[in-house]
């Protein structure tokens, strides 16, 4: 069985993979879902909340470990999981990019997105000092969960999503090499609906970086919420 370490990307915390949690769990593997600094029970200052911080948190969670880890990255997690593979190679059997940033060396989850016409960034509500950003209900509704059809369920999570996420995470470049990143086996999950990181922007980011797996969904950006027995049945595969 394996060890996953669960990241979460931005507005979200380590409650989106309750299911995904759950699951795995049951089929006999260790799993922990983080919340990175400044999310859910993470209580940190806004100025605090920074990709050194978040790879920081992820790098201690793996270092508790007595066994290896499989690091699972969804969304801007991609970039977080990236850079602690850079840091800790030796210690993770695996990296799987769930709907995530995949960036080559040098680039930034915000320079992707620019790139991007048809994603989440011109719909981001930004603070006066750009230090801070914030999505709008209808946004998560449309966008982040856009395949979520029940509205019951839409009405109890976009609550969860409007607060205030600190935009230097976006900012920071990636500090990769071939050495270490790139002899870390990787997994890609591309999600088809998305139109938080649209799926051309997807397909471009696969062309950084080689490969071991690829799988496709026919989901939005959120398949750990709106397809997350599907998602299940990807990991355990990715990981077989």
């Amino acid at each position: 069985m394996n060890n996953f370490i669960l990241v979460h990307g931005a507005w979200g915390g380590a409650w989106e993979f309750e299911k995904v949690v759950r699951a795995l769990t049951k089929l006999g593997n260790k799993v922990t879902a983080v919340d990175l600094p400044g999310h859910g029970n993470n209580l940190q200052r806004l100025s605090d909340v920074t990709m050194q911080a978040y790879v920081n948190e992820v790098v201690g969670v793996i270092n508790k470990q007595q066994e290896n880890v499989v690091l699972v990255g969804h969304s801007l997690a991609g970039a977080v999981i990236a850079q602690v593979a850079e840091l800790v190679p030796d210690n993770i059997d695996r990296l799987i990019f769930v709907a995530a940033i995949l960036p080559e060396n040098g680039q930034s989850a915000l320079t992707l997105m620019q790139s991007d016409e048809n994603g989440l960034l011109p719909h981001v509500i930004f603070s006066d000092d750009q230090s801070s950003a914030t999505v709008a209900p209808d946004t998560v509704r449309s966008l982040l969960l856009n395949d979520v059809t029940d509205e019951h369920r839409l009405k109890n999570l976009v609550p969860n999503f409007l607060f205030s996420q600190a935009t230097e995470p976006f900012l920071a470049e990636a500090k990769l090499t071939e050495e270490r990143f790139g002899k870390v086996a990787k997994y890609y999950i591309r999600a088809g609906k998305d139109k938080v990181l649209s799926p051309a922007l997807q397909d471009e980011m696969l062309n950084s970086w080689e490969v071991d797996g690829l799988s496709h969904m026919e989901s939005g950006h959120f398949p750990l919420i709106s397809e997350p027995d599907a998602l299940i049945s990807i990991l355990i595969e990715a990981t077989s």
